[in-house]
């Protein structure tokens, strides 16, 4: 293996602005925020604010589930918030998430409003309150509950990790590449191994462990993330595209990857919903196109 020009720390380090690559302009070590902004308020309790990243796609997977099961409480306002201008930066983001991350929710519907920030945080919230797609029995309950931490354990190693060093960082470096490109393959052989003996990550319900994971390492294998499907020979985990491709075609998340989407095919962007006729909408604007 070839060695990259070696780096030794200062004893203290300085931010550089300039350094980060393509998210540069939106990564500081600071927090709070940058902006005055007021976010907007729709009609119905839930005020999702969110983007179509595999983080973002969890949630509204989530609410389009509920909504397909008839639960005609999960209708939801979602608002666009474009992390690459900033808006997550705003003071009426910070007040929903402190942490400056997509997505954050608001339920209005509870006696003082209550904020939910962190993917699996909102999906759990979702999931207690409708009491829907979390297993009822305690063991399938808990094996549910490990793998959606597992994926908000794991995923960074994939997203800010391999997928930094290989596809956004300004200069493409080995070490690190090969690091998490290991570390990627290791996560995807521990979901092969498992999917291997079940139809879902719980055993045979459906739940928000797989809409977490799903978003994240199903997405990769259907070569939806960093353009590295071949890199990491990803058809090679045939349990998990298995596992993957049943899930893609679920109405309710075909409609969720469509929502705060601004990128991609057009038929799959609705940059914000607020009611389940934006879907129809949106195939009749395509239509006429």
């Amino acid at each position: 293996m070839s060695q990259d020009t070696e780096y030794t720390p200062p004893k203290v380090w300085t931010w550089r602005q300039e350094s980060g690559g393509q998210f540069a302009s939106i990564n500081r070590p600071i927090a709070g925020p940058t902006h005055d902004k007021t976010l907007p308020v729709g009609e119905h309790p839930f005020q999702l604010y969110s983007m179509a990243t595999p983080n973002g796609v969890k949630v509204t997977v989530m609410f389009e589930e509920l909504l397909a099961k008839g639960h005609a409480g999960a209708e939801y306002d979602a608002w666009l918030i474009k992390i690459g201008d900033g808006d997550q930066f705003g003071s009426g983001f910070v007040d929903v998430n402190p942490n400056s991350k997509i997505p954050a929710l608001m339920d209005h519907g509870t006696e003082q409003p209550t904020r939910v920030f962190e993917s699996g945080a909102i999906l759990l919230y979702l999931a207690e309150k409708f009491g829907d797609f979390l297993p009822k029995d305690p063991m399938a309950r808990t094996e549910a509950l490990n793998w959606l931490f597992w994926q908000m354990g794991s995923a960074p190693f994939l997203g800010g990790g391999f997928g930094h060093f290989y596809a956004y960082a300004p200069v493409k470096l080995e070490y690190p590449i090969d690091r998490y490109a290991m570390e990627t393959k290791r996560q995807l052989d521990v979901l092969d191994r498992h999917l291997a003996e079940n139809r879902y990550l719980a055993g045979d319900e459906y739940s928000i462990a797989d809409m977490a994971n799903w978003a994240w390492y199903g997405q990769l294998v259907l070569g939806r993330l960093y353009d590295a499907a071949e890199f990491l020979q990803v058809h090679t985990y045939e349990n998990v595209v298995r596992w993957a491709q049943e899930i893609d075609a679920r109405p309710a998340v075909q409609r969720g990857r469509m929502v705060n989407r601004t990128f991609g095919e057009p038929e799959l962007q609705l940059h914000e919903r607020h009611d389940a006729s934006d879907f129809e909408h949106k195939t009749q604007d395509v239509i006429s196109s």
